[in-house]
């Protein structure tokens, strides 16, 4: 990724940097070494970097996954997915059976929109029990189904006006559950906290042999609560010699007020370490696009579903995003649908005009339905994209077919127009709502294809070698770190990706396959399970 020396042979190592590359000869200019020849036979890249994902992709596993596609869990175990609704009953009855009475069944990974006869309700889960509470995460993490023992915990009983508390015919809550509102009162009294799932130290470890797997060295958790004993903790983990990854952990924008949160952001900023970067902060604009909770401008979802939930109106908005970059602090804004994106470009060019930060890199997280002049607009501002590519495999089909239709589906995920418009991009997994894996996420970028194996849009695919530098110096980039991460070049972290097979001699079609060894973080060997 260093365009003025793209490959080399041999790569010196000192202090946990890199000191030269190129040929033996060249580098042993730099004195008396030791040849260590463990990667001969193998491929080094930078370190992989994923922009976009969270700590409780370890922790999750500690609940009963439903997810429609198969996933191996952070030990490697295979979890084949679940294809009919009676499957996911079956799935759900089998693990009731082996709790102890007061437990709560808590589940994640379920999707819907692939199971498209009728949606779960709470009659479904009554009949996995009518004595315990029983909660179904969905994949996306914006919505959720319980049981009626569940509703009653948190009184639930009839429409209470609040946005998101689905109903049935009768008038009474169903049980679906649509975005952090209507989620968070059933989510407290069953003491499921998705962010503290990566609090503990055996989650954040898990989290950690995620990223080893499939190639990661630095990773970005993009939203945490972030008190100081987590902190505590998180630091005593990451800065350990055995800790494979760089972390960074962004600030939960939405749990305070702007200027408390600008306060607690430039606190975290000093807390900083090599191995654990804090400061920034995470804005949850709209919400899922398949959970058709994205904020969907005309003409609204193909489907006719309404528009999606604020999660932040954009007055609010408005006032947070001018707080926070007064103050320098980086904002990563999530923006599924492009009415969400609407506004957070809206917004962040009101902050521009008062007080413009070159020195800033905001990034629009998931940016799936940018049009071109969105795009334009993005170089314009000076902000960067971080597309979820992952989605053009996982749920390009449904897109196709129900969320946006087959013009917008064709556009989604749009590498090449950030390319055409100059704007500084990566592309991401959200892991754990798909599995962890860059070269899985360039190959949907490279490729384009569904599940199905429909091309969802030619003009939008982007070369291999453009997809590397997206999962590894755009990324960087966008993380404001590619001064220290994202190449192989004097100075910079000795943060590699050991690879098995050469990505740019496989094949396009064959990207995914790519097998990885292990990787390398400042100069520490950590070799894949």
């Amino acid at each position: 990724m260093n365009p003025a020396n793209p490959v080399a042979t041999h790569v010196a190592v000192q202090d946990g940097k890199v000191l030269a590359t190129g040929t033996e000869a060249e580098i042993a200019g730099w004195g008396e070494h030791i040849l260590n020849e463990t990667f001969a036979e193998k491929v080094i890249m930078p370190g992989f970097i994923e922009g976009h994902c969270h700590l409780m992709a370890g922790g999750i596993w500690q609940f009963i996954y439903l997810g429609y596609q198969d996933r191996i869990d952070p030990d490697g175990k295979h979890w084949p997915g679940v294809k009919t609704l009676e499957d996911v009953l079956a799935r759900l009855k089998e693990a009731e059976a082996k709790l102890n009475e007061d437990e709560p069944l808590i589940a994640w990974g379920f999707d819907p929109i692939f199971l498209m006869d009728r949606r779960l309700d709470k009659s479904d889960l009554d009949a996995v029990s009518n004595t315990r509470s029983v909660a179904v995460v969905h994949s996306n993490f914006h919505l959720m189904t319980v049981n009626s023992t569940a509703l009653k915990l948190a009184n639930y009983v009839a429409d209470m006006g609040v946005d998101g508390i689905a109903l049935g015919d009768d008038g009474t809550p169903n049980g679906e559950l649509q975005e952090m509102a209507a989620m968070f009162p059933i989510m407290r009294r069953l003491n499921i906290n998705l962010r503290e799932l990566g609090r503990s130290p055996d989650s954040i470890t898990d989290f950690g042999k995620v990223c080893n797997r499939v190639g990661v060295t630095t990773a970005a958790d993009l939203i945490n609560d972030l008190p100081d004993e987590d902190v505590a903790v998180m630091t005593d983990l990451t800065t350990a010699n055995d800790y494979p990854i760089r972390l960074l952990s962004m600030l939960n924008g939405l749990a305070q007020t702007a200027e408390e949160t600008r306060k607690r952001a430039l606190e975290l900023a000093t807390k900083s370490t090599d191995k654990l970067r804090l400061g920034g902060v995470k804005i949850v604009t709209d919400g899922s696009i398949q959970g058709f909770t994205a904020r969907v401008r005309w003409p609204g979802h193909y489907n006719g579903a309404p528009n999606g939930i604020w999660n932040i109106v954009p007055e609010q908005l408005n006032e947070l995003v001018t707080v926070l970059n007064d103050a320098g602090v980086q904002m990563h804004i999530h923006t599924n649908g492009d009415e969400a994106i609407e506004a957070a470009l809206d917004a962040l060019e009101i902050a521009k005009i008062k007080n413009n930060r070159p020195d800033l890199r905001h990034v629009l997280q998931h940016c799936q339905m940018a049009d071109r002049a969105q795009f334009r607009k993005m170089n314009r501002l000076g902000v960067c994209a971080n597309l979820f590519a992952n989605h053009l495999y996982y749920f390009g089909d449904k897109h196709y077919e129900l969320t946006m239709g087959p013009e917008r589906a064709m556009r989604m995920d749009a590498c090449q127009s950030a390319i055409d418009y100059d704007v500084t991009f990566t592309i991401h997994s959200d892991a754990p709502v798909t599995p962890m894996g860059p070269l899985f996420t360039a190959w949907c970028a490279v490729n384009r294809l569904t599940e199905n194996g429909r091309v969802l849009g030619e003009y939008e695919k982007i070369t291999v070698e453009e997809a590397l530098e997206a999962i590894t110096l755009g990324a960087a980039s966008t993380l404001q770190m590619d001064h220290e991460v994202g190449s192989i070049e004097v100075g910079k972290w000795a943060d590699f990706a050991v690879l098995e097979d050469d990505p740019l001699t496989i094949g396009p079609e064959n990207l995914k396959d790519v097998r990885v060894w292990g990787t390398v973080l400042s100069g520490d060997i950590f070799k894949t399970p």
